[in-house]
Formats: structure tokens, C-alpha cells, sequence
């Protein structure tokens, strides 16, 4: 029996179509986790809420295929000696592409900085995808991370604020995200937008943020879009 990331194949190839098309110098970046509060009822020796498992970078072309690669045997997966259960696995990717020219750059300058010092055990590896993974410099969706369930009172708030069809309604395990696309803003919304939403009652993290990826696993729940 092996580990099942993709959980929905038609919802996440929609969202594959979804995803922003990716400039020569851009790829995005995706990880998998095991998250210690999704399996408490399976197996408590999980030591991180997120111990990382993998990661790697893809264009849309290739993220299908690179998400199916990670669905190896149950036990392939461990932390020490400890099997990491199917409800502990949750997808997550960088919905903002990741600028591999400026990864680059900062790379060099994190090398440079290890080398001048004794070996402490880093990898440069993890160092590349650590730069990878703040390396953004186009915005094409600003992230809001809600820790509520109550979606539909807060999309009656978030009408009085912004103009809905620049909105994507993300539900996940937890609440929901809202990814507003800020090409689309309307002028009339531009000053206000961010203060207002922001201060919106279960607003917990916003920005260029990892999010769930709609049809495969988060714990036991799919992540979906949701109608507006």
C-alpha cells in the first residue's frame, strides 16, 4: 500500500490550469510535510507541527507528475524511527512563482558566507532551496489566511472592501485562504483594501505564503476552491 498525496486528480489538474503561467526564469517551489496535529489520534511522536519530508521545485508542466513520485510505500516516510502516518501528510506550494535568477544571486552570497567559516555541517542543497523559497518577486496573488470556518459571513465583509471577482475562496482543513489577484483590484479599492481585510475577525497570516494544494491531502481533507 502506498502513501496517496493526490486525492482528487480532476481538482488538482484544475488548479494546475489555474497557476499562473511561469516567465524562463521562474519555477515554483512545493513541499511536503508531516504535521503533528493532523495524526494526534494516529501517532503522537511526530516532534514538529511541520517536519518537513520533501521539497523540490517544478513548471506546470511537471507538478502532476512530481506529486505522483512522491506517492512511495507506507513507511518510506519517517522521522527517526518513526513511520509518518497518511493523516499527518499535508501539500503545500508557493502559488507566486520563485525567481531563480535572484535565487541564484543569493546563493552565492550565502556560499560565500559558509566558506569564510569551518564546516558546521550546513548543505548546500538546503541552502539552494532555502533561497529558492524566499526568492519572489512577482506578486501575482496576495495571500490571507483564515482560522475560521465561517466563510460566508467573512466573503459579506470582504464585499464592502474589494471587488469580488479579483477574490479565490481556498477551503481548507483548518478555515480558508483568500488569494486576491492584485492585477485586478479596482481603483477605487487600492488604499483601503489591505487595512481593511486584514483587520477582518480570524485573519491569521497574510502575504506571499505556502498554501494547501487544492485536491491533494491535508491531513484527512481535500482542499478545494470554493464558489464566491
Amino acid at each position: 500500500m502506498n502513501y496517496q498525496i493526490i486525492k482528487n486528480e480532476i481538482t488538482f489538474r484544475t488548479f494546475i490550469d489555474w497557476l499562473p503561467a511561469l516567465r524562463p526564469n521562474e519555477t515554483y517551489y512545493v513541499t511536503l510535510f508531516a504535521r503533528n496535529k493532523y495524526a494526534k489520534n494516529v501517532n503522537q511522536n511526530i516532534k514538529a507541527d511541520k517536519a518537513q519530508l520533501r521539497r523540490f521545485t517544478t513548471n506546470k508542466e511537471l507538478l502532476f507528475d512530481k506529486v505522483k513520485q512522491l506517492e512511495c510505500e507506507i513507511g518510506g516516510y519517517k522521522q527517526g524511527e518513526v513511520v509518518i502516518p497518511q493523516e499527518a501528510l499535508a501539500l503545500y506550494i508557493t502559488v507566486n512563482p520563485r525567481n531563480m535568477e535572484l535565487a541564484t544571486k543569493n546563493l552565492l552570497v550565502k556560499c560565500a558566507e559558509l566558506i569564510t567559516k569551518p564546516y558546521n555541517g550546513y548543505n548546500p542543497h538546503q541552502e539552494a532551496m532555502n533561497c529558492i523559497q524566499t526568492a519572489c518577486t512577482r506578486k501575482v496573488y496576495f495571500d490571507l489566511d483564515f482560522d475560521i470556518q465561517q466563510v460566508n459571513a467573512t466573503l459579506n465583509e470582504v464585499k464592502k472592501h474589494i471587488n469580488m471577482d479579483c477574490v479565490r475562496v481556498l477551503k481548507t482543513r483548518g478555515g480558508f485562504h483568500l488569494l486576491i489577484e492584485l492585477a485586478k483590484i479596482e481603483e477605487q479599492y487600492t488604499q483601503t483594501w489591505y487595512k481593511n481585510i486584514t483587520s477582518l475577525l480570524g485573519c491569521d497570516v497574510r502575504g506571499d505564503n505556502l498554501i494547501p494544494v487544492p485536491g491533494c491531502t491535508q491531513g484527512d481533507f481535500i482542499p478545494f476552491f470554493a464558489d464566491v
